[in-house]
């Protein structure tokens, strides 16, 4: 009886452990500010086979945390980019000014807060780029706004500009809404 309690009590501290490891704290020593974020963003994508056999536009989504002495502020991060070559940021970022996010048919208007981490009080990105191309874009939400997102079992980007384009999510997402969940675990609000 003795060994099945040390083999949960082991069990369920590996698996909390495991939990945690998905959401990274990082002190920007310029900037003064601790960001959290989750280690696993979401992909979304589009298919664009219009232009090109199997070109697709992606977008990886990551929640941040922004802690200025106490003050807590929330971001989505967007990393922009698409596969086809020599379509630099600049091509990347139209229509993604103003956003809707749809969880599991919820909608969640969103205006962009800026293109670079200086956006967001941080001296550097957060997340690293998918490629070397790609547009980064930050956008303030609310904790409720992350928990409708994390909790969401259909999730879709909706932008705006000269052509109206949806995203759907790559796949199922475990282990990026698994590490969303675990962030929302972690953070103070």
């Amino acid at each position: 009886m003795k060994r099945i309690v040390i083999i949960l009590i082991a069990t369920c501290i590996a698996s909390c452990a495991g939990q945690e490891a998905q959401v990274a704290n990082r002190l920007d020593a310029v900037t003064g500010v601790t960001i959290s974020y989750s280690q696993v963003p979401m992909v979304l994508y589009r298919d664009n086979s219009g232009q090109a056999a199997h070109a697709r536009n992606l977008v990886h989504m990551g929640p941040l945390e922004v802690n200025r002495m106490g003050e807590f502020r929330y971001y989505l991060w967007l990393g922009i980019w698409n596969t086809l070559e020599g379509a630099g940021p600049g091509a990347s970022r139209d229509g993604f000014e103003s956003i809707v996010i749809f969880a599991d048919g919820e909608p969640l208007p969103l205006d962009i807060t800026g293109w670079t981490a200086a956006s967001i009080g941080a001296s550097e990105p957060v997340y690293l780029r998918p490629v070397s191309s790609s547009a980064d874009a930050y956008f303030e939400v609310t904790v409720d706004h992350l928990r409708l997102i994390a909790a969401a079992s259909d999730i879709r980007i909706q932008i705006s500009g000269n052509n109206s384009h949806t995203y759907e999510l790559w796949n199922d997402q475990t282990s990026a809404k698994l590490s969303m969940q675990a962030f929302l675990r972690n953070s103070v609000y």
